[in-house]
């Protein structure tokens, strides 16, 4: 495989791209950020691994700038930054993984490896979401439904992208939690109820056929209405 290393530490990439060689891959170095974007969005590669802080252009804008220009290369953030929430960003920016320092590198050559063998399709990040007459662009963060713009808070975005993510699946209140709050134990509020309840007033109040609906005992799932009901 043709792998990129976007690192500016020469000790860690002169030993990650010296592995990657060994196990029989061509591994191209660059060594700060700007440079590593232009050759993440000017030259192909099967695998980008890429560190989360970089002179000149940061691991995450990187990413996200590659997301932006349609380069599905799958990307392993390599970072010291290990807290749960510097791994969500990392992995809501667009990477695909993410492995923190200090790592061992059988590990790294692993994951790196196990990316590759994905289809290249199972990267590809859907720019607007739709259900029926209701669309989500990800790139402009803009919310319409039958042409009709909607003004939502970041946190309603969120749950909405989320929701349309996984549309006609049930989306589990343990999941909203994780995934849109962060939060990795129930709080014990309804702040989930609220804001489902404020996005229906947006989404669903204007509208002849509500999107929105409650799994009595499960959750809440995007369901796009029969034309016959």
């Amino acid at each position: 495989m043709k792998i990129l290393v976007i690192e500016d530490d020469a000790e860690t990439a002169d030993y990650v791209a010296k592995g990657l060689q060994e196990a029989g891959h061509t591994a191209t170095l660059a060594r700060d950020g700007h440079d590593g974007l232009v050759r993440a969005i000017g030259e192909p590669f099967d695998v980008a691994v890429v560190d989360r802080m970089l002179p000149k252009v940061d691991g995450k804008t990187i990413v996200e700038t590659m997301r932006s220009a349609g380069r599905t290369t799958p990307v392993l953030f390599l970072s010291a930054m290990g807290e749960v929430r510097h791994r969500v960003e990392g992995l809501r920016s667009g990477a695909d993984d993410y492995l923190t320092k200090p790592f061992a590198f059988s590990e790294l050559l692993a994951r790196v490896e196990a990316l590759g063998r994905r289809p290249r399709d199972a990267y590809r990040e859907e720019t607007v979401l739709k259900a029926a007459g209701l669309e989500l662009n990800r790139l402009t963060r803009e919310v319409a439904r039958d042409g009709r713009r909607i003004e939502l808070q970041p946190r309603e975005y969120r749950l909405l992208e989320y929701l349309m993510q996984h549309a006609g699946r049930v989306v589990t209140r343990t999941m909203l939690l994780e995934h849109v709050w962060d939060y990795h134990f129930d709080p014990q509020t309804n702040v989930i109820d609220v804001h489902v309840s404020r996005l229906r007033q947006k989404i669903d109040r204007d509208f002849e056929r509500p999107l929105i609906h409650t799994v009595r005992g499960a959750g809440y799932s995007i369901r796009v209405p029969d034309p016959a009901d």
